[in-house]
């Protein structure tokens, strides 16, 4: 299984480089369907897949002189609350919302990149 997601991962980061959109846009759907989790563990799974690649890429960044560290100190100090926020509305919500709430954020990412398209 962790084979398969390693594989999904570098999959997913290939596509979703591609296109502009973030990695979960299509990690999500293939832990889903092709590893069988459910919507809230894949999700889970994504969201912690974030934190190793931010930190690679605040440090690669930094080397430019790109990172803004209080803007990102900033940020991740509210990711911790809103982060347990996330967790007990997912475990009040019943999951198929959660999964219709999913599927319209990627219609929404879709209907984004055809606005692009349209525009260049």
């Amino acid at each position: 299984m962790s084979l398969g997601a390693i594989a999904i991962g570098f999959f997913a980061g290939g596509i979703a480089g591609m296109f502009g959109v973030g990695g979960g846009v299509v990690f999500v759907p293939c832990l889903v369907i092709l590893l069988g989790l459910n919507q809230v563990d894949a999700e889970a799974t994504s969201l912690l897949a974030i934190v190793p690649v931010a930190i690679v890429g605040a440090y690669r960044q930094n080397a430019y002189g790109n990172l803004r560290l209080r803007d990102g100190l900033f940020v991740g100090a509210l990711a911790v609350p809103f982060a347990a926020v996330g967790v007990v509305i997912v475990n009040v919500v019943p999951e198929r919302a959660i999964e219709l709430a999913f599927a319209a954020l990627l219609v929404y990412v879709a209907l984004g990149l055809l606005r692009e398209k349209d525009h260049a």
